[in-house]
């Protein structure tokens, strides 16, 4: 029997176009960014140089990436070194007590990356379990709404440089132990992260409960729903797009608190990096701050893509334009 070849299937003209234009417009706007930063950058003279351009700014991140790749290595051979000396003891006498310290080598540029993604992560991950059972009650209740409304508005808009003085004080009071789990300098980051940034989210699941279609209510109520089945199936559902507006917007908002609180405090992360580097004032500070702050803007677009994705995952309507 002869066989039959199937040809693979070309694709539509139109999604072609759809993907070019998806790809070509982000990259004509990336390219246009880097040619106005590459002219306005020499331009530009400070007290350390001249202001980084691209180019400046990738030679200055090539080297972070050689200084972790040479901590990396003392490290390893930090350790390879005590485990030769512990196997020496225990050959001579296997009864003996042998240690193994800590290394304790200055974190590297992406060390502190790692540790303010994590700070970040808990910080917004306590926000949002206060803020989305908080809203959907404040959302149900439209008297509860109006009595904590006012509380809300006052809070909302103070500063983290603010709360910052007022969470160390307290995390310094309560918070004492000989042997902490986690170190006071990341709860402090933590909780500041977290007062700053459950309101967006507490705000817009409060509204997107509100603005349940009415049908919908009415559907709830001939059905004869209990409570929970109500939210459950009717609220929440409907909530869910603002609820996501409002966790992009504090997930925005807690990486930006993140570094100021990093900066102010020297709480370890990439907000203490750039402070080190200025206070430093070498001829390769500014090109290192610069990588800071490409990577800060870069690490937030990838936060907010990720949230974008997880809404398109749990959004009942997957035809939604988000953007």
């Amino acid at each position: 029997m002869a066989s039959i070849l199937t040809l693979p299937a070309i694709p539509k003209p139109a999604r072609v176009i759809h993907f070019s234009r998806g790809l070509a417009f982000p990259a004509l706007g990336l390219l246009v960014f880097l040619v106005i930063w590459h002219l306005a950058a020499s331009q530009v003279n400070t007290s350390l140089g001249t202001l980084p351009g691209p180019a400046q700014t990738w030679q200055q991140f090539s080297g972070l990436v050689d200084e972790h790749q040479r901590e990396r290595s003392r490290e390893a051979a930090f350790y390879e070194r005590q485990e030769k000396r512990n196997t020496a003891i225990l050959a001579q006498n296997p009864q003996a007590e042998v240690k193994t310290r800590e290394y304790t080598g200055k974190p590297t540029f992406f060390d502190q990356i790692g540790t303010s993604l994590l700070t970040v992560a808990a910080g917004f991950l306590l926000a949002s379990v206060l803020a989305i059972p908080a809203g959907i009650v404040l959302g149900l209740n439209k008297s509860l709404y109006a009595a904590f409304n006012p509380v809300i508005q006052l809070l909302k808009p103070v500063s983290p440089l603010a709360w910052l003085p007022i969470v160390t004080m307290v995390v310094s009071a309560l918070y004492v132990s000989d042997d902490p789990l986690v170190s006071k300098s990341f709860l402090n980051s933590l909780f500041t992260v977290a007062m700053c940034s459950l309101w967006p989210t507490l705000i817009n699941t409060a509204v997107g409960v509100t603005a349940v279609d009415n049908d919908l209510l009415n559907v709830s109520r001939v059905l004869k729903l209990s409570r929970w089945q109500h939210v459950r199936t009717i609220v929440l559902p409907s909530a869910v797009p603002m609820i996501f507006t409002g966790l992009r917007l504090s997930l925005g908002v807690a990486w930006m608190v993140l570094i100021a609180a990093e900066m102010l405090a020297q709480n370890p992360g990439l907000g203490k990096f750039v402070w080190d580097e200025f206070q430093n004032g070498s001829s390769a500070s500014l090109g290192r701050i610069m990588v800071a702050v490409v990577t800060i803007g870069f690490i937030g677009l990838l936060l907010d893509r990720g949230m974008l994705s997880l809404q398109r995952h749990f959004s009942w309507n997957k035809q939604l334009s988000l953007r």
